[in-house]
């Protein structure tokens, strides 16, 4: 179909080339071959009378026409996507459709994991791409590189919608030999031991209790740095060392290995997990389906965590928080 003399297939060849910056990642995106694609770029240069793309060293840039052309074109997609192509009726007993959430180790162990156990009867012929945290998650989400980021909502993106799914506060974990673990845990106990904690990313992202931590006077002595929040237990297992971590994790590691959990000795802002979705899903029934199913799961688990028993002693005053700086 042409539109204006314009073949209105290639808007989504140039929506990919643009993203993407390269013709082999575009073909990829794009499930064509690099000669389908790069026949594609030429017709498209043809059209707008401009290169596009130009090779400058090993990579290739957008030329200035191109740099405007990203958010219109992204914007006509997206209202074809929403408005005028017909979708389909969505039964997850049939669907076979490909999710991909991009979250942390912690929110696939403490969620995911059993939303997609609970997926397993609901939507049997659904697969799921679980994909890690980049240093900029937001802009995978930009890209449609993903259909859902779960993070915590200070990290949320300002453009897309966004739903809170649970809250979590941090405790002291150690090993249930060390001689620190078996009496209180005080302000001045926790800064005496050595620590492990976990960064992430290219840029080595603090997780958030190593943030908070900064900004105390009372500086820690970090003796192990973790590439992931479910290595901290192994860590700390056999060691006099002691971790910060969220409490629903700690509580799961604590049925099943050698580890004690003690309050933290001061108050830690508690995080917020979220699940974020591009503004032009909103009306993707699918997306809707799954994302009901993950709030339904932190629902019940929210309700589960008040009736269990918790491993913890030596609970935290609220009143101290004056001790936060």
């Amino acid at each position: 179909m042409r539109f204006q003399r314009l073949d209105l297939n290639l808007l989504v060849a140039l929506d990919a080339l643009l993203t993407e910056r390269s013709v082999s990642l575009a073909a990829e995106r794009l499930c064509l071959s690099q000669s389908a694609t790069s026949s594609a770029l030429g017709r498209l240069r043809d059209y707008f009378g401009d290169e596009l793309m130009v090779v400058r060293g090993r990579n290739m840039v957008l030329t200035a026409r191109a740099q405007e052309l990203i958010e219109p074109v992204r914007a006509v997609l997206a209202q074809i996507s929403s408005t005028i192509a017909v979708a389909p009726d969505f039964d997850p007993l049939t669907s076979d459709r490909q999710i991909r959430i991009m979250a942390s180790d912690y929110a696939t162990e403490v969620l995911l994991a059993d939303v997609l156990r609970d997926m397993t009867a609901a939507a049997p012929l659904m697969r799921f791409e679980i994909q890690p945290m980049l240093d900029q998650p937001v802009e995978a989400l930009d890209r449609n590189m993903i259909d859902l980021l779960l993070t915590i909502d200070t990290s949320l993106g300002p453009d897309h919608p966004s739903r809170i799914l649970f809250e979590d506060d941090h405790v002291v974990v150690g090993w249930d030999q060390n001689p620190a673990m078996h009496e209180p845990m005080t302000r001045d106990l926790y800064f005496s031991l050595s620590h492990v904690t976990s960064r992430f990313g290219k840029t080595r992202v603090p997780a958030f209790e190593d943030n908070f931590m900064c900004r105390m006077k009372q500086q820690r002595q970090v003796d192990v740095i973790a590439p992931s929040f479910l290595s901290v237990p192994g860590l700390v297992a056999g060691t006099n060392r002691i971790a910060t971590m969220h409490r629903r994790l700690a509580r799961h590691f604590a049925r099943f290995g050698p580890l004690v959990i003690r309050e933290l000795p001061f108050f830690v802002p508690p995080i917020r997990e979220a699940v974020q979705w591009h503004i032009a899903s909103n009306n993707d029934a699918c997306l809707r389906w799954v994302m009901e199913r993950i709030a339904l799961v932190a629902s019940e688990s929210n309700e589960r965590l008040k009736t269990e028993n918790s491993p913890t002693v030596v609970a935290f005053d609220p009143a101290r928080r004056a001790d936060l700086l």
